[in-house]
């Protein structure tokens, strides 16, 4: 199995008749997906999503792929083929269009019109392609046959490129659930098919390589949703991905048979909901969704309220009823419902809603008491399945962390693909196909670049540093004035401190050092602001150091007059 290198340096120029697969995201995380192929100085980009801040990213909202190693070749884009509408593989298309709004969207029915939504907000009216399964589109050197998948969202798709070069398959997020809700099942005769005409790489979900065995069916939930809303006295607060329609699916399903009322709260759980209601995807039983703000008419016994925020982020409803910062009050007695997986990474601010909705007096229902989430990704049962189907010639595993991409690896292995035709890379590893074998051939830039707010890139990591001292330790501001000819302190120093927990009379001990520090400093000719400062910000660090044992952010403030 190859691996990348630390020392792995820009790629040489792509050979004639070979194509370069270059991922920028997904790959040692979970989202951020993006893969940008190349042939004949031609690219097409599969997914563009957007990965979600963890508690070391204080005030980021969203974390996008580096778009840096393709800026400068933005005419040469086809288009992005998009495999379905999770945020984590289209929410970073809004700010790739804003740099050249003309660049197509490939993608199915309901994967389309959740991106159109989105792209309306930021004022883009993109150009779109709309396929279907068995749908076969030339996207200039790129011959794109498409195949359904089953995942968590209806209407995925994976998507096989021919090239000279070779196919390349990339199944984006699936699964094979036997008994799918909307009766769509994986076509692995589809798969077969390629299989016989040859899979040259195979770029596949790794998420659940781990797991063994098989996912069980999503329709198994709604026993278990039924036996809640049995049990539930009050009102029902299910928490779910804004873009999870089979699982708001059986909600509606199960409010309509215990006759209750359901509310959408969030804009982009009302938007999203909309949008399969229009299309067809979400079945919803005359007069049974009503506006949350006729609630209050209703009894609690007749009321569903369905929200983001299953993930524990800060700004979602469920985050915020919790914290007791939204409209919605948590009662004794209400129900919540958590009907998802916990992402990596976002395990104590889940919990951490939880004990909040529990100190309420909520019921808390979630995947560590009941069977309220099943996966939407295969396991490792379905992927070992899977490989013996495709019989790729080489593999790369994608989507996942390292454990997940090298367990899905072994799985490869065992299914009788050659270790040096398994490739592990990372987010900016480029690899090769040339002449029918996969091989890393150097890396390009693929960092993190933030949002936060209305900037995008301008917060890096020193800044995120930063805010993480200033949340941990807190600030102590210093303000002196001192007289520009002669150096000597006209004013101050004036010290004090905001979240260290050091109170501001305690800096009567270490003042008379800085005064005489500064005063040596005059004696000695040096009377220029910085080195003051300097001088300044490592007397009080020092001291602050030797007698509390923290290292809070100095900001040190010298005036000459």
């Amino acid at each position: 199995m190859s691996h990348p290198h630390p020392e792995l340096g820009p790629p040489p120029p792509l050979p004639d008749g070979g194509l370069r697969v270059t991922p920028l995201g997904g790959l040692g995380e979970i989202g951020r997906n993006m893969t940008v192929f190349e042939y004949g100085g031609r690219l097409l980009i599969v997914d563009c999503g957007v990965l979600f801040p963890e508690e070391e990213q204080p005030g980021i909202d969203l974390i996008l792929p580096d778009f840096s190693s393709i800026r400068d070749r933005l005419d040469d884009i086809e288009g992005i083929v998009l495999t379905h509408g999770h945020e984590d593989h289209i929410g970073a298309v809004p700010f790739l269009l804003r740099e050249k709004p003309d660049i197509p969207l490939i993608g199915s029915k309901l994967t389309l019109a959740l991106i159109e939504a989105k792209l309306q907000e930021h004022r883009i009216r993109p150009y779109t392609l709309e396929v279907a399964e068995g749908h076969r589109e030339r996207i200039g050197p790129f011959d794109c046959e498409f195949v359904a998948v089953n995942h968590s969202i209806p209407d995925a798709l994976a998507v096989a490129i021919r090239t000279p070069a070779g196919m390349v398959v990339h199944t984006g997020d699936f699964k094979m659930d036997q008994l799918p809700l909307d009766n769509r099942l994986t076509d692995l005769h589809a798969f077969a098919r390629l299989s016989e005409e040859g899979i040259d790489l195979l770029l596949s979900d790794s998420t659940n390589a781990e797991v063994p065995g098989f996912v069980p069916p999503e329709r198994d939930i709604s026993n278990v949703l039924h036996q809640v809303f049995g049990n539930a006295r009050k009102r029902i607060i299910v928490a779910s991905f804004a873009s999870h329609i089979h699982r708001i699916q059986q909600i509606l399903d199960a409010a309509n048979e215990y006759g209750r009322r359901v509310a959408f709260v969030g804009r982009s759980m009302v938007r999203n909901m909309g949008i399969a209601r229009d299309l067809g995807y979400l079945k919803v039983p005359p007069g049974l969704v009503v506006d949350v703000k006729t609630l209050d008419d209703l009894p609690d016994r007749e009321v569903v309220l369905v929200c983001t925020g299953s993930q524990g982020e800060p700004m979602a409803a469920l985050s915020r009823m919790a914290n007791r910062d939204h409209q919605i009050r948590i009662v004794q007695g209400d129900t919540v419902i958590l009907a998802s997986s916990l992402i990596p990474g976002n395990e104590n601010a889940v919990y951490r809603v939880i004990n909040g909705l529990t100190r309420w007096g909520a019921n808390v229902v979630h995947k560590g008491n009941a069977k309220v989430h099943v996966s939407g990704h295969a396991s490792a049962g379905e992927l070992l399945y899977f490989y013996n189907i495709c019989r790729p010639k080489n593999l790369m595993p994608v989507h996942g962390e390292w454990r997940h991409l090298r367990a899905n690896a072994e799985l490869g292995a065992l299914t009788g693909v050659p270790h040096d035709r398994i490739v592990i890379a990372e987010d900016g590893v480029v690899v090769d196909l040339i002449e029918g074998k996969a091989k890393i051939s150097g890396k390009v830039q693929a960092g993190y670049v933030y949002v936060d707010g209305l900037s995008v890139g301008d917060v890096g990591e020193p800044a995120l540093k930063d805010r993480k001292i200033l949340g941990d330790e807190g600030i102590i501001s210093v303000f002196v004035v001192i007289d520009s000819s002669t150096g000597k302190i006209t004013g101050g120093p004036h010290i004090q401190a905001r979240g260290s927990g050091i109170e501001d009379s305690a800096f009567g001990d270490v003042a008379p050092r800085i005064t005489e520090v500064l005063e040596r400093s005059a004696q000695d000719g040096v009377v220029e602001p910085h080195q003051l400062q300097q001088l300044v910000r490592r007397t009080l660090g020092k001291w602050v150091s030797d007698n509390y044992r923290r290292r809070p952010m100095i900001l040190p403030v010298v005036v000459d007059v």
